[in-house]
């Protein structure tokens, strides 16, 4: 039976390494799924490409098509290979928010559809998500996309849409692409804001997660809400 580098390529075990998530094992993970559209050595080479340019797993599935297809050896096919690999892991996390009860019941399901969603994105994004007089999840909504370091957000137009949707509950989520999950002093007073102007509607503000590669924070849990 062929062994490479202690993973089996008959079995799961080398789908699913065992020994960790070095860049290594991600590189070779990234070569495996490539061989199904690029043959061995192709995969191998678009691999170690790959992986130079934008530095893990899960950063070159998140990365845009036409950026991918900068890569030397990755066509059309391969960019949209590694897209649909990204919208897969965006949906299976989505899936495991259980529909029907309070978010809260499923938070640490909502942090990982977050992170997989928008933790390797290039530009900043922000996100709402609408919840009922239940805490169920009833939209979620990407307001605005930004430039790497901000994204214009509009208070009044975050509960217009809100009281379009009949919700009563807010959380607001967005990325910073620089990987530093840490809230921005503008962060801040831009959550402030909203808040304030939601609570005399009837709205509540429960919280504004920042999402980066290295984690994610909370406000309301560093007592800035």
């Amino acid at each position: 039976m062929h062994r490479d580098d202690g993973m089996e390529e008959s079995n799961a075990s080398y789908i699913l390494p065992k020994g960790g998530w070095s860049v290594h094992r991600q590189r070779r993970l990234l070569a495996l799924l490539l061989r199904q559209s690029l043959g061995r050595k192709r995969a191998d080479e678009a691999s170690h490409a790959l992986m130079a340019r934008f530095g893990s797993l899960p950063a070159v599935v998140a990365a845009p098509t036409l950026r991918l297809q900068e890569v030397p050896g990755v066509g059309p096919s391969t960019a949209i290979l590694l897209a649909t690999v990204h919208l897969s892991s965006m949906g299976i996390a989505r899936e495991r928010i259980a529909p029907n009860r309070p978010i809260l019941s499923s938070w640490s399901q909502l942090l990982d559809y977050c992170h997989a969603a928008m933790a390797y994105e290039t530009k900043e994004q922000f996100r709402i998500l609408f919840l009922d007089k239940k805490l169920r999840l009833i939209g979620d909504e990407v307001q605005q996309v930004g430039t790497v370091d901000h994204t214009p957000v509009y208070p009044r137009e975050v509960i217009r849409r809100t009281l379009e949707l009949s919700a009563t509950g807010l959380i607001l989520v967005h990325n910073h692409p620089s990987g530093d999950p840490a809230p921005s002093a503008a962060d801040v007073r831009m959550t402030r804001e909203i808040a304030e102007i939601a609570k005399p509607l009837g709205i509540l503000l429960h919280d504004h997660i920042v999402i980066g590669a290295w984690g994610h924070s909370s406000l309301r849990s560093l007592h800035l809400l």
